[in-house]
């Protein structure tokens, strides 16, 4: 099996929208797997890994200085 992929808007409806150019690479017949995925804008992880990447990079405070000297 090989790969056609494709993203498409979803309309809130029951049917999934193929191009027009998608559609006239699938062959006439045979056996196909379709594999949706979606974006998952409710779990907000990608929201708490960027805010922690952002955290990270940030320089120290100077509090933190303490932490810099060598024994």
């Amino acid at each position: 099996m090989k790969p056609i992929e494709f993203d498409t808007e979803l309309q809130g409806e029951a049917f999934l929208s193929i191009p027009k150019e998608i559609a006239a690479r699938l062959p006439k017949r045979g056996h196909a797997r379709v594999v949706v995925y979606v974006d998952d804008d409710n779990s907000g992880d990608e929201q708490w890994r960027k805010a922690t990447y952002e955290r990270f990079m940030k320089e120290d405070s100077p509090e933190d200085s303490v932490y810099d000297d060598s024994l």
